[in-house]
C-alpha cells in the first residue's frame, strides 16, 4: 500500500485509527482458553467489530513470540484473514527489529515476504545499514523509531549534542537520507505530544504512527493539533482501551464501540482540519 492509498483509507472510513492488536492470552475472556486457537479467535472477533473504524492493525510481535510455535502460527492465520476479510488494511508488524544487514534482509524476508506485513518497525539505533534491506521492497514501510511514549524515553532520546540537537531530532534528520515519504513513517508517542510541533518542522510530509492514546494517557486532539497535515499523516494506536473494553462475551461488541467512539472523534477532527469535508 502507497502513502495515497492510505490517504484514501483515510478518507474513505473518516478514520486513522490503528488497533494494536496486543492480544494477551493471559488477558482475553478466559471463556476463549476453550477454543482450539484463543488468541486467534480473540483476534478475529475483534477485527471484524472493529474493521469499519480502523486503517490499521499492528500485532504487537512480543504477544505471539511468548506463545512459542502457537503464536507464530496465531499471528500468521491473523494477517491472513485481514488480507482475505479486509484487504484494504494496512498491516503494521511491530517487531521493533534493528541490526546489522544481513540480519535485516532476514527480518525483511521474514515481514514482508513470509507474512506479508505492509510495514514494520525499526530500532534505528544501529544505523543505515540496518535500515536499508528492508527498503527494497516496492510499497511495503519502515517505520522508524523516533519519540516513544515510555518514560524511559528520556533516558536517551532527549539527549542533545553541542548544537543542541536531541537524539531523536538526529534520528528524523539523517534518516532522511535513507527514504522518503513513499516509504518511511515514524513512531512518535502521544505522550509527548506537545513535540510534534517540532517533530512535523523536521518532517512536514512523513506519515507518524502515534501510539500512547487510551489506556497511557495521551490526548488524541493534542496529536491532531500539533501533528495532523494537510494529508493527514497521521496513524493514531489504540490498544488495551479497544480490546479490553469487555471481558464477558460481548467482548467484540464492547471493542466495536470503542472503536467507534474513537473514529467519531477523529472525523469531527478531520472536519475540523479541512482534511475532508461534506
Amino acid at each position: 500500500m502507497n502513502n495515497l492509498q492510505l490517504f484514501e483509507q483515510i478518507k474513505k472510513k473518516l478514520s486513522f485509527l490503528c488497533v494494536g492488536l496486543d492480544s494477551d492470552i493471559q488477558k482475553i475472556p478466559s471463556f476463549l482458553l476453550d477454543t482450539s486457537d484463543p488468541q486467534f479467535y480473540f483476534n478475529q472477533k475483534i477485527i471484524d467489530a472493529t474493521a469499519p473504524y480502523t486503517v490499521a492493525y499492528k500485532p504487537n510481535l512480543a504477544f505471539y513470540e511468548s506463545n512459542g510455535l502457537e503464536g507464530w502460527n496465531s499471528l500468521e492465520k491473523t494477517v491472513h484473514y485481514i488480507r482475505e476479510r479486509h484487504p484494504e488494511t494496512f498491516i503494521i508488524a511491530d517487531a521493533k527489529r534493528g541490526d546489522i544487514g544481513n540480519t535485516s534482509a532476514m527480518y525483511a524476508r521474514t515481514f514482508f515476504e513470509t507474512f506479508d506485513f505492509d510495514a514494520v518497525t525499526i530500532a534505528p539505533y544501529m544505523g543505515e545499514d540496518s535500515v536499508t534491506p528492508f527498503l527494497g521492497y516496492p510499497d511495503k514501510w519502515v517505520i522508524l523509531l523516533a519519540l516513544t511514549s515510555n518514560k524511559g524515553a528520556y533516558d536517551f532520546q532527549f539527549m542533545a549534542d553541542t548544537q543542541g540537537e536531541k537524539l531523536f531530532e538526529k534520528v528524523l534528520r539523517t534518516s532522511q537520507k535513507w527514504a522518503g515519504t513513499e516509504n518511511m513513517m515514524y513512531v512518535v508517542g502521544a505522550t509527548k505530544a506537545i513535540e510534534l510541533k517540532g517533530i512535523r518542522e523536521i518532517v512536514p510530509e512523513h506519515f507518524l504512527l502515534v501510539p500512547g492514546v487510551g489506556a497511557q494517557g495521551g490526548s488524541l486532539s493534542e496529536v491532531a493539533e500539533y501533528g495532523m497535515n494537510d494529508q493527514c499523516g497521521l496513524l493514531v494506536n489504540s490498544s488495551r482501551a479497544i480490546l479490553y473494553a469487555s471481558s464477558a462475551h460481548d467482548f467484540a461488541e464492547k471493542a466495536g464501540e470503542a472503536a467507534l467512539e474513537t473514529q467519531i472523534e477523529m472525523k469531527n477532527l478531520l472536519l475540523e482540519k479541512k482534511i475532508i469535508w461534506f
